[in-house]
């Protein structure tokens, strides 16, 4: 091959690697094109409200409804999980054509039980949220000298003990014209490929336009009764219809009916596809993201310090000084040992409750991979905002799949505790399967039931229920029980130094130690009690949450402060001649859950103060006290796996009888 040909591979490669690299879009994040006059729909999402956290139907309440009748569009699990009902509504657009004074229907007179919900939802201070390719709409507003942001759009208003309506939407889509890539195509014929161009005029002349942008202003107009005689949906209206959203004017009365009508202006702007989701994911706070890391890597600090002190000054020391004496002065000093020493016939004595630490621990660890693979696949942008239900159906999936690790990390376990012993594998790793994924079921079932007695689109349809069984019990307790199996293959930890058979008696200590386990919490909790806030707000507050990258960096952080504090806190008791560290070890970062569900808590106090009804809180902590359980048994693994293996190399290090 000479130097020219050599040359044309080169370039053929850089050419497709370019063409590749314009085209390439995450999943469920790809453009759809729209050529002038191409007519495309709104889509309506459930009715959402940061006062109740219950989300209804749009079409719950009496709105217009499509002439073709309501359609849900496909929906995946994570937006059934959520909550989300995505169905297509009236109002019809037409690509770069302006329309104003469309009218849209007028409804039934209203009936006495529409009237009432209708002024609940009001009262409750409900939103609207439209969705355009994907985009919600979004509504700006000038309040006080700040310029806000809000998605979606309030059901209505009440003034003077009078309830208003907001029934004319002022829409402005923005656009941006499709710009073909001049990177040449690449074409292959089998045994090479070459450069070709595209000279399609047809094409090239014919422009095309992407949606970047939906915004809408929300108003309160009264129609002239007599104007709508003989109108039918989409005609335009006979007279101009003056939105201006600082006035009301249309009241909410009881055997009278509600007429809708909108107006859309289209506007080409500069955004650029990649870049229209950036209006909804301003960055507010970064300084804030950085400051908890840095505050964790202080905190990490300090903590490496003390670990660094303890391995290289205390116990190098102390075994250093032990190797050196021959077996005489061993002997004679194994009768004058103090401290962890003292412990080594009783530091591997099984614990209490084995079968349940080696279940928590196992299940701990499935959900510490399922976090750590779901927020890097969200860092990486494959669980974007842009594609609704996807963080939740990631997360699910990917606990499901992890079953094989919770099956063999509880066999192991329980193996090496038993001396090797592999009797009751089985069983184990049917609890395993049943433990976590059953106290969830118990906690969602409650909390579904009360969704369906107020009628929520919230409650997780029964459907729904049926393939949340199946994938329990045919993937994910199958998967567990595999893991199981390879555990009983897998060689176990031999333990340095054997039991004696009558346990030491523990010193009496001046305070309880599990004061100081129950008080090492706070140091994980430290480390992201910041990010945490960011997550409670996007959770219940209606903000989207989006810094991944922080996220994954400050999990980081978090399983290395869970590591420190166990190690330190089991060198701790060991030191007090206390050697029930099993169990204390798993708590000491496992207690960071304490911390997690009091902040809970204190955010539903002084942050949600707006939150009304006993359903309301009781769904509020139900999923509170989920997420602490979750955060406790992924810590406790953290910390109680690092102790195991401190322990395990410390006593492996002295040569004691």
């Amino acid at each position: 091959m000479d130097f020219f040909d050599k040359l044309k591979n080169w370039i053929l490669v850089y050419s497709l690697f370019l063409q590749c690299a314009s085209g390439f879009y995450l999943p469920g994040s790809f453009p759809h094109k729209y050529n002038i006059g191409n007519q495309f729909s709104v889509k309506v999402n459930s009715l959402t409200s940061i006062d109740t956290e219950i989300p209804y139907g749009y079409y719950s309440l009496p709105f217009c409804k499509p002439l073709e009748g309501v359609k849900d569009s496909a929906e995946n699990l994570g937006e059934l999980l959520m909550g989300d009902r995505i169905e297509n509504s009236p109002y019809r657009f037409k690509m770069h054509v302006n329309e104003s004074e469309i009218f849209l229907c007028q409804t039934n007179a209203l009936s006495a039980d529409e009237f009432k919900v209708l002024k609940e939802r009001i009262d409750e201070m409900y939103q609207v949220n439209l969705i355009l390719d994907n985009l919600p709409a979004i509504r700006y507003m000038n309040k006080d000298g700040y310029f806000l942001r809000w998605t979606g759009y309030p059901v209505g208003i009440k003034v003077s003990d009078v309830y208003y309506v907001f029934n004319h939407l002022k829409f402005t889509v923005l656009v941006h014209k499709y710009e073909r890539s001049t990177v040449p195509g690449v074409i292959g014929d089998g045994d090479g490929a070459e450069l070709i161009t595209t000279d399609d005029k047809s094409i090239t002349d014919t422009p095309s336009y992407m949606v970047v942008g939906f915004e809408v202003v929300p108003c309160s107009f009264q129609y002239t009764t007599d104007l709508l005689k003989n109108l039918k949906p989409y005609d335009k209206f006979p007279s101009p219809i003056n939105c201006d959203p600082a006035t009301v004017a249309v009241m909410i009365q009881e055997g009278k009916p509600l007429v809708f009508s909108y107006e859309v202006n289209f506007v080409e702007s500069d955004i650029k596809w990649p870049s229209r989701w950036d209006a909804y994911l301003k960055m507010e706070g970064s300084k804030v993201h950085w400051f908890s890391i840095l505050n964790s890597m202080m905190v990490i600090t300090f903590l490496a310090g003390i670990v660094l002190i303890i391995f290289l000054r205390t116990i190098r020391r102390d075994l250093a000084r032990y190797e050196e004496l021959d077996k005489e002065a061993q002997a004679q000093i194994n009768e004058e040992l103090s401290g962890w020493k003292l412990v080594v016939g009783d530091v591997f004595r099984v614990p209490e409750n084995s079968t349940l630490l080696s279940m928590m621990v196992a299940d701990g660890c499935r959900i510490l991979g399922m976090a750590v693979v779901t927020i890097l696949f969200a860092a990486l942008g494959f669980m974007s905002p842009a594609s609704r239900g996807t963080l939740i159906t990631g997360m699910l999936l990917f606990y499901m799949f992890l079953g094989i690790i919770a099956g063999y990390v509880a066999v192991w376990l329980l193996k090496t505790l038993n001396a090797g012993n592999t009797n009751g594998w089985f069983s184990i790793s049917w609890r395993v399967s049943f433990f976590f994924p059953g106290i969830a079921f118990l906690i969602l079932t409650v909390l579904n039931f009360l969704l369906w007695g107020s009628h929520s689109t919230g409650a997780i349809p029964f459907t729904t229920y049926i393939v949340l069984l199946l994938l329990w019990f045919c993937i994910s307790m199958p998967l567990t029980l595999i893991g199981g199996y390879i555990g009983t293959k897998a060689p176990h930890l031999e333990y340095p130094c054997r039991s004696n058979q009558i346990p030491r008696e523990i010193p009496a200590n001046r305070f309880p130690t599990w004061l100081l386990v129950i008080g090492a919490g706070t140091l994980p909790f430290g480390t992201l009690f910041i990010e945490l806030f960011f997550i409670m707000s996007s959770i219940w507050l209606g903000r989207v949450y989006y810094v991944f990258g922080f996220l994954l960096v400050v999990l980081i952080l978090l399983v290395v402060v869970c590591a420190e504090v166990s190690l330190v806190l089991t060198y701790m008791h060991l030191c007090m001649e206390d050697w029930r560290w099993w169990w204390k070890s798993y708590f000491a970062s496992g207690s960071v859950a304490i911390y997690i569900f009091f902040y809970s808590i204190n955010y539903l106090v002084f942050d949600l103060k707006s939150l009304s009804g006993p359903v309301s809180a009781m769904l509020y902590l139900g999923y509170s006290l989920l997420m602490a359980l979750a955060v406790m048994l992924a810590t406790g693994a953290i910390g109680f796996l690092t102790s195991f293996f401190f322990v395990h190399r410390l006593f492996s290090s002295v040569k004691i009888d």
